[in-house]
């Protein structure tokens, strides 16, 4: 990623074969605009609010979507997700769970939360690169956004 200010996707996954594959998926579709990995959740925030490293970040240039995973290190997913939707700038900002947890809490609280869409990952590879690939379809060419 050459810009933090063109970003298109946010990819906060701190699994990276699990990043690495949603990027896969998303070159496979030729989904691939300008990204940023954050690792852990108090990266993703700093970044979408432009603090810490991102101070100069100009914040008036949002992503387009956000994949979000729940189990984070530092500040969890729910927690992320909860501050960008809490926050009157970041809250149209579409915002999609891609988590291994098929758990009904989870997905209860992830919407209650403001999540814009729910993908569970799969573990066979190739449903993996389907699921994420319809995802970034949706939310980067067909979804409309007001961010």
């Amino acid at each position: 990623m050459r810009n933090a200010d063109l970003v298109d996707i946010l990819i906060v996954e701190d699994n990276p074969n699990d990043a690495e594959l949603t990027i896969r998926a998303l070159k496979k579709q030729n989904l691939i605009q300008q990204m940023y990995i954050a690792k852990d959740g108090e990266e993703a925030l700093d970044f979408i609010f432009c603090r810490g490293n991102f101070t100069s970040r100009q914040h008036a240039r949002l992503p387009k979507v956000v994949f979000l995973d729940l189990k984070l290190p530092k500040i969890n997913g729910l927690e992320v997700l909860k501050e960008i939707k809490s926050d009157p700038k970041t809250k149209s900002l579409p915002v999609v769970v891609v988590s291994s947890s098929k758990e009904d809490p989870d997905i209860t609280q992830a919407y209650a939360s403001g999540a814009n869409g729910y993908v569970v990952k799969p573990v066979d590879f190739t449903a993996f690169i389907q699921a994420i690939s319809y995802a970034g379809l949706y939310w980067l060419t067909i979804n409309e956004t007001t961010v």
